[in-house]
């Protein structure tokens, strides 16, 4: 299953960019070693080009990912279970898109079934595959909700974030422990006030 990113990187022309090859980008990081002033041909560094772009494909998988066909397998037999579905303490690893460093955190997930549900695992998959992308944490809250919203079509959606973003606390403002909480309300979440404030009680905000 391949996922092509919602934006496409472009040449200077404005034309869609071929993706370089793993060859091409190993030489990349070796000119960055190079820029930070050290030896890529070095014994500690040699196989660091390697590493790194095997690394970049674990950390990026979401480009391959495809967050509508993860949820397109849902159960209707519920027993007219109608009430809320809530995971909470969804840790992820991103990386802000700005600085290409860790977003460390957690995902609050809810929806209101309507006739169907989906396996919890799939939700999480969610939260992953747009997680492992370079993200800003208040787009990534919003493509979780829309993605389950429009594709299981529930009564509701809710989804809270809270990341701990590196490019502030390893650079800039050095501020360590400073959390980020974004989220998105859609359905009866965003129109009904005391589901809003059940989903936060139990997800203890």
């Amino acid at each position: 299953m391949t996922f092509v990113p919602e934006k496409p990187s472009k040449s200077a022309n404005g034309a869609s960019a071929a993706r370089p090859s793993r060859a091409e980008a190993e030489e990349a990081v070796r000119k960055l070693i190079l820029w930070a002033g050290d030896n890529p041909d070095r014994e500690g560094l040699e196989k660091t080009p390697e590493r790194v772009v095997r690394s970049y494909e674990e950390f990026f998988q979401g480009y391959q990912q495809d967050p509508v066909e993860i949820l397109r397998t849902t159960f209707e037999e519920t027993e007219g279970y109608d009430e809320m579905v809530v995971l909470k303490d969804i840790t992820f690893e991103s990386h802000c898109e700005h600085h290409m460093v860790p977003v460390i955190g957690k995902a609050f997930v809810a929806y209101l079934p309507d006739k169907r549900v989906v396996g919890i695992s799939k939700l999480v998959r969610v939260v992953e595959a747009y997680a492992k992308r370079l993200q800003i944490q208040e787009k990534m809250t919003a493509q979780i909700a829309n993605a389950i919203n429009d594709t299981l079509h529930p009564k509701g959606v809710a989804v809270v974030v809270e990341g701990e973003h590196q490019c502030m606390t390893t650079r800039g403002v050095h501020k360590p422990g400073v959390a980020m909480v974004t989220s998105t309300m859609l359905g009866a979440f965003r129109e009904d006030a005391s589901t809003r404030r059940e989903f936060l009680a139990i997800i203890g905000k």
